[in-house]
């Protein structure tokens, strides 16, 4: 038997190493295969997107992604070339010949990784033999009625069939690693393992199907995940087949992966199979070459938001914009997994609260969560158009003002400011205030929702009686769609708009991960996550006052409904006793945190499987060093040596503490002095080391 070749996590460019030059590494190919390869559906398109750049800078042209042919997707993301790899070029003549729509070119994004693009729609007549294969390969029937399912096992069977011509091509080199995405890509996994194809495999599950549909019905989750009959829960939510492929996928790869530890337990009970390897999903982080240009943006964007709150609000505007405060939730519609449940019944009690204190802080709350709807509404149009006819009204009369003051200076007079304004200055100016009499209350959704009487959220809302009355310090906004900058009503970005607030709430119940509050933290914007999030147990793990950099956990695990309703409450109520100047420091140490995000650090975990795959998969041509797994135990942002500059952290019993207590924690506020501490600690963020030896961790126990 030859030396095997010993794989090192430090190698170059991220590809494995070793002395012996039989196989260079230049013949290592690597595929990611998803659905989402071009085709956004959720938030497994942000991390294919994201890590991208990074992965094709390790692999260079070596790097390929493997995913769905849509027209509408590929005219606008898709540069169509010729492949630069002789053995892929071949493989792909291979189907061509057959009858099969198969496009090569390169994703139009950061890194330009290469794509293989399969016509899923063209392959269709072939469907029924690729079935039959299927279920003589896993004994899984796929029912003619769920299309998705169907889809997923023309786009596998295209997927294995190339990987067949592929590695058919390479002898008995071990040539090639293919790493698959959730289980509508999972069939490709199955069936290339079925044929016993010398390709190292590798599945990561983002969340588990049964899991979403469990939590989704409200199920007391957490607490009973050892309780499921799984067979019978995935069968009762006609499920089954699709349950099935997911799990045959976890249980064929050679390495199987998933995205936070919270959803490795999940995983552990779900698909009985611990994943080797927890890969935390990253974001490609742009730094601003000046520091404080994240602040600036904020200040410019929440202008654009105030302009639009000044629309909708008319005839109600009784409120400072300058003491109002804007949350936001997004993301997609799961009324109870995305914790709107919850943090509507919160809005309520901090309602309460800042009435109560007669605080002068208001609260204006966007909920950004598509759904069906007619069209914008009218109520909410006629706002905007308010709001613009009387900045009209006072440019003109503004412009008129000016010449005449212009006029009687240049006469050397002082204007008599009782005449300056002539009657019908007065009477365009009195029309104006007339307009914005309104006899009705701001509307609390933007658009005329399609089921307006059965959405969770409308009827949460009246029956807490948030109506955006005069006397409510916290109003709600229903914005049922996303955000675009083409929008007549508030035109911006997502990215823009989330720049603009002042805090993100997303206590989700069911939460792999959590993009929103990881975009929120690069942007340098506080946010409340949930310590069932993968992005809250991340946290926890690395920073030593969470709340002190603007990352609050709500602990939904451990405590009863009401218990983490009130914990958010407090966290939102502490987050309004805030000054600007603390809001300011506390946006700064967020922005800090970005680091621990950059797919620069987090990218080894993925290197970590691949070579994990190898040396499973090739045992006799590579071997993994003792430094493996990446670890980072022992790397933690330490808690700021300046007090925490939210009030949540030590309550006080009237918002209105005293402004001595400010001055003294400004002043030992050394932001330069904080920051340089956090770039220390983020230089060398990952020992590597060998796994830890020790007693197996128990279900729900965590580090803190």
């Amino acid at each position: 038997m030859p030396l095997a070749r010993s794989l090192s996590m430090t190698s170059l460019n991220g590809l494995p190493q070793w002395e012996d030059e039989d196989l260079p590494v230049e013949d290592l190919l690597l595929f990611e295969i998803s659905w989402e390869v071009t085709n956004k559906v959720g938030g497994i398109y942000t991390v294919i997107q994201t890590k991208a750049k990074t992965t094709a800078d390790e692999w260079g042209e070596n790097y390929f992604l493997i995913g769905p042919y849509f027209e509408q997707n590929v005219k606008t993301q898709v540069e169509f070339c010729e492949p630069p790899n002789a053995a892929v070029k071949k493989a792909m003549d291979t189907m061509k010949s057959q009858g099969f729509q198969v496009s090569f070119g390169r994703w139009l994004i950061e890194g330009s990784p290469y794509v293989l693009l399969f016509d899923i729609g063209a392959a269709a007549w072939n469907l029924d033999k690729w079935k039959g294969e299927f279920w003589e390969a896993s004994n899984i029937g796929i029912p003619f009625h769920d299309q998705e399912a169907n889809d997923a096992v023309i786009f596998g069977s295209l997927t294995a069939w190339f990987l067949k011509e592929l590695s058919c091509q390479f002898d008995d080199k071990p040539n090639v690693i293919a790493h698959f995405h959730e289980w509508q890509a999972g069939v490709g996994l199955i069936l290339a393992r079925s044929q016993k194809l010398p390709v190292a495999t590798i599945f990561t599950t983002h969340a588990t199907l049964l899991g979403r549909y469990l939590c989704a019905a409200s199920i007391d989750f957490y607490n009973n995940l050892d309780q499921f009959d799984i067979d019978k829960e995935a069968g009762e939510r006609q499920i089954y087949h699709r349950y099935c492929m997911e799990r045959a996928s976890v249980h064929c790869a050679h390495v199987f992966t998933t995205v936070s530890q919270i959803t490795a337990t999940e995983a552990e009970h779900m698909l009985k199979r611990t994943p080797d390897v927890v890969t935390p999903n990253g974001l490609n982080i742009k730094k601003f070459s000046a520091m404080h240009e994240f602040q600036n943006l904020h200040s410019m964007y929440k202008a654009r938001i105030q302009e639009f709150i000044r629309g909708h609000f008319y005839g109600h505007l009784d409120f400072s914009l300058e003491k109002t405060l804007f949350f936001f939730i997004a993301g997609r519609y799961e009324f109870s997994n995305k914790g709107a449940d919850m943090f509507l019944e919160a809005l309520s009690r901090l309602n309460f609260l800042l009435r109560v204190h007669k605080t002068d802080v208001t609260v204006i709350v966007f909920f950004i969560m598509p759904a069906k709807t007619n069209n914008f509404n009218v109520e909410t149009l006629k706002g905007q158009a308010v709001r613009k006819q009387l900045w009209d009204t006072a440019q003109s009369v503004k412009e008129k003002f000016g010449k005449k003051l212009y006029n009687a200076l240049l006469k050397g007079e002082i204007p008599d400011l009782n005449k300056i304004l002539d009657r019908d200055d007065i009477t365009i100016m009195k029309r104006a205030i007339y307009s914005t009499q309104r006899h009705c209350l701001p509307p609390v959704t933007t658009h005329n929702m399609i089921d307006d009487s059965n959405d969770p959220i409308l009827n949460t809302i009246r029956r807490i009686g948030l109506f955006n009355n005069r006397t409510d310090r916290v109003k709600v906004i229903l914005h049922p769609e996303f955000l675009s900058s083409t929008s007549p009503l508030l035109p911006l970005d997502y990215e823009e708009f989330v720049r603009g607030c002042h805090l993100g709430v997303f206590p989700s119940y069911y939460e792999p991960w959590g993009y929103t509050p990881a975009e929120c933290t690069v942007m340098g914007i506080p946010s409340v996550t949930t310590n069932l999030s993968g992005f809250g147990c991340f946290m926890q793990e690395h920073v030593s006052d969470p709340a002190a950099y603007g990352i609050y956990i709500v602990d939904r695990r451990f405590r009863s409904p009401d218990e983490s309703c009130n914990q958010l409450t407090q966290f939102l109520y502490g987050f309004c006793q805030q000054s600007l100047r603390q809001r300011i420091i506390q946006r700064n140490r967020t922005e800090r945190l970005s680091d621990l995000l950059d797919w620069k650090y987090l990218g080894r975990y993925y290197m970590h499987a691949r070579h994990l795959a190898l040396s499973r998969t090739f045992p006799d041509k590579f071997e993994m060093e003792p430094s493996a797994p990446p670890k980072t135990e022992g790397f933690r942002y330490p808690r700021p040596s300046s007090v925490p500059p939210s009030p949540s952290v030590s309550q006080h019993s009237s918002p209105h503490h005293s402004e001595a207590e400010d001055e003294d924690e400004d002043e030992r506020y050394d932001e330069d002095e904080e920051a340089e501490r956090d770039r220390q600690n983020i230089k060398s963020p990952f020992s590597l080391g060998a796994l830890p030896q020790g007693k197996k961790k128990q279900h729900g126990e965590y580090r803190n």
